[in-house]
């Protein structure tokens, strides 16, 4: 399980879904480690969220592959069109044994299209080129496709569920734990790292809904279990 003492590394933590995760987490206690490709701006973005939080708050700020190198809790947030470029380049810096948590949707907007729509990917999903790309031994899930980046960097409690995809039960366990941190989410296991595709369809969906609504729309799975629901 997640607990204060096992950082947690955001690589692409400067962006607006990382900044607001990193955020989110540093207010619930655990020790973040905002990742960027360059040292002084991943500084800047912890500096930003300490005077937020208070100087309690438990952030720095490093190089991707220093970041990599401090924790074995990587979070990826980054746009898909730098998602292979930088897993390779970190590949070398991922400690055996790591959980990467990805949140990459294949949105054609990185290719000039519509970010109301995604990319073929070769492999099913952006998660599952993930897999494909991290050193052998470090598991995989998905997550945080969902989550609104303006909310998470707001003050307000959420109205989203995360839903957490993996090959790995132990990971998707721990992922489920960190998305339950931030204040009006609930986590749900949403089964196999195949259904990540389904995830990052929704994402593109809920960005059309915004467009057309001007909103911040989320998503709320309805009538499972009570234990269901984390």
């Amino acid at each position: 399980m997640s607990d204060a003492s096992r950082p947690i590394a955001i690589l692409g933590g400067t962006g607006p879904a990382g900044a607001g995760l990193a955020l989110r987490w540093a207010r619930a206690g655990e020790t973040v480690i905002v990742g960027s490709r360059d040292t002084q701006r991943a500084q800047e973005a912890a500096n930003k969220i300490k005077k937020r939080v208070g100087e309690q708050a438990r952030v720095s700020g490093m190089e991707n592959s220093t970041a990599c190198a401090a924790a074995d809790l990587l979070i990826l947030t980054v746009p898909f069109e730098g998602q292979a470029a930088l897993l390779k380049q970190l590949k070398p810096a991922i400690r055996a044994g790591s959980i990467l948590v990805d949140a990459t949707v294949a949105l054609a907007a990185g290719v000039g299209g519509r970010a109301s729509r995604t990319l073929g990917v070769w492999q099913g999903s952006a998660a599952q080129q993930a897999a494909e790309l991290v050193p052998k031994g470090v598991s995989v899930a998905a997550a945080f496709h969902n989550l609104s980046a303006e909310l998470l960097n707001g003050d307000e409690a959420l109205d989203c569920d995360v839903i957490v995809c993996s090959d790995d039960a132990d990971a998707a366990k721990l992922t489920r734990a960190l998305a339950a941190k931030i204040p009006g989410v609930r986590a749900i296991d949403g089964g196999k790292l195949e259904n990540a595709r389904a995830l990052e369809q929704i994402t593109a969906l809920l960005i059309g809904l915004n467009i057309r609504h001007k909103g911040h729309a989320g998503i709320r799975i309805t009538g499972l279990p009570t234990e269901a629901y984390r």
